[in-house]
């Protein structure tokens, strides 16, 4: 990642050659890349275009300039769809340090008002802040949870309460101004290359490690098999002395004692005291067949499992050779990436994220001071198109938690008269003009989880939630609400799928 010093140049050469630039198009490429696609600023001409990367990957954090944009995911996270509706067609007018550490804000000047990009680059808790003119945090590219627990959305912004680093070395000291953007990015790209095909081999080398494992598992049961096998003719032998001697046993004894004729010894046989003599006689040969067909059955896949094993050693000794003559080729790993035996491997081990499901995130502790909540009082939690949360109370005693406790006073509020139902809160960071679209959305949720659910209309109050009280002793998810407007909510099948599809947590 960027050093003090060097972000310092980043950010004295953005703001030199890009001030007043109008912000085209943000992109979010994955969870750590953002795009910023600017045209003029600096005196240059408005056709002329910069894409400036805001990187938030641990490891690789950085500000730099891309040659092309990044390609936009069909469906733009949360946070970019918010950039998109609220700073898209901003002018940056400020590129600066915060508090002499490795934070570079770009302030852009909205038909909203003054909102800023942070980027914070702190090791693996690196991240890009939304921040208001008043100094509110308004969004976040990676979760809070996973990068600065001490935040939340709707409250002041806060620098990390650690001390700051030292200014660090200047690797791109030779480079001038003009080119120190595209040298950050030529330097980190070529990093991030090697770091990724470094952890495609990891990931082949733990699938085959996996599968080995596996592998010796089943050979060591089948060994296992193979020798009760081995009992198999001398169980049949039991059985034909025992039939022998059939006449003279006794109901419920546990064992007979019968000649062998052939040797003149005298053969111990256990038997279950709860079965007949004839039916001992029908176990003792059922076990035989079956120690006789495990024998069999293990001396045949044993060979299989053997050759696998050779199989899965020869693979291992090809990925060794690709890890330990330097940096292999992307071509080299994606051959041997592509070949039938990795592929399923990897498919079986490492498989890719269903598509439209972005893998699951840890979910943070909940809590109210000190105390942590637990699961069944916590609220569900939706994303809107505008990048707002929703959150849904599971409960009575839930709903109670959320309006009265967790939610903020400049929330709003959405239930519908007369009508049972979840109490449902639109996260609005502290705005008195939420997106027309994220109350639509959260309109959706208030009728989806009533006694209204099936309704095509539904007349549905908003109010903020600094208008909603609770009397004492008043039962368990009632509250009074005091101001507020009515919404006309024509129903949308397709806005509530989208909205339902949006759930942050499992």
């Amino acid at each position: 990642m960027l050093s003090l010093r060097e972000l310092r140049r980043a950010t004295a050469a953005l703001e030199r050659e890009r001030l007043g630039a109008r912000l085209e198009r943000a992109v979010q490429a994955d969870d750590f890349e953002l795009v910023l696609s600017l045209s003029g600023g600096g005196g240059r001409p408005a056709r002329e275009k910069c894409h400036l990367l805001l990187s938030c990957r641990p490891g690789f954090a950085r500000l730099s300039a891309l040659a092309k944009p990044r390609k936009a995911p069909p469906t733009p996270p949360g946070f970019a769809s918010y950039l998109r509706a609220h700073l898209e067609g901003g002018r940056l007018q400020e590129v600066r340090i915060v508090d002499d550490d490795r934070q570079a804000s770009l302030r852009f000047e909205t038909a909203e008002g003054s909102m800023s990009l942070l980027l914070s680059i702190l090791g693996p808790r690196s991240n890009v802040y939304l921040i208001d003119g008043e100094g509110i945090l308004v969004g976040s590219q990676r979760p809070l949870d996973r990068t600065r627990r001490d935040l939340r959305g709707g409250e002041p912004w806060r620098s990390p309460e650690t001390r700051p680093p030292t200014e660090g070395e200047d690797r791109f000291a030779e480079r001038g101004e003009e080119e120190l953007l595209a040298a950050i990015e030529e330097h980190y790209a070529a990093l991030e290359g090697g770091a990724r095909e470094e952890s495609r081999l990891q990931r082949i080398a733990q699938a085959l490690k996996k599968h080995r494992a596996r592998v010796e598992r089943k050979l060591r049961g089948l060994e296992g098999d193979a020798e009760a096998g081995a009992a198999a003719p001398e169980i049949q032998r039991q059985g034909e002395l025992l039939k022998s001697a059939l006449g003279s046993l006794r109901p419920g004894a546990d064992h007979a004692l019968v000649k062998n004729f052939e040797t003149g010894e005298e053969v111990r046989i256990p038997l279950d005291p709860a079965l007949s003599p004839a039916e001992n006689l029908e176990q003792i040969f059922k076990r035989a067949r079956k120690a006789g067909r495990q024998a069999l059955r293990a001396q045949q896949e044993l060979g299989e499992l053997r050759g696998r094993l050779e199989e899965i050693d020869a693979l291992r000794a090809r990925c060794d050779a690709l890890a330990e003559g330097g940096e292999p080729s992307q071509a080299e790993l994606e051959a041997f990436e592509a070949t039938r035996a990795i592929r399923r491997l990897l498919d079986r081990y490492h498989p890719a994220p269903a598509a439209g499901k972005p893998a699951a995130e840890k979910k943070a502790a909940w809590k109210i001071g000190k105390h942590e909540i637990p699961p069944r009082l916590q609220p569900k939690r939706y994303r809107t198109s505008d990048g707002l949360e929703i959150w849904v109370g599971r409960s009575d005693e839930g709903n109670d938690l959320l309006t009265t406790r967790l939610a903020s006073g400049r929330d709003l509020f959405f239930h519908l008269e007369g009508s049972p139902g979840s109490h449902v809160i639109l996260r609005t960071g502290g705005r008195g003009d939420p997106p027309p679209e994220s109350l639509l959305e959260a309109g959706e949720l208030a009728v989806h989880f009533s006694k209204q659910k099936n309704a095509t209309r539904a007349s549905v109050h908003v109010a903020p939630v600094k208008h909603v009280s609770k009397p004492s002793g008043t039962k368990p998810g009632l509250v009074y609400v005091h101001r507020g407007r009515t919404i006309d909510l024509r129903r949308d099948r397709a806005r509530l799928k989208r909205i339902l599809d949006s759930r942050i947590d499992d």
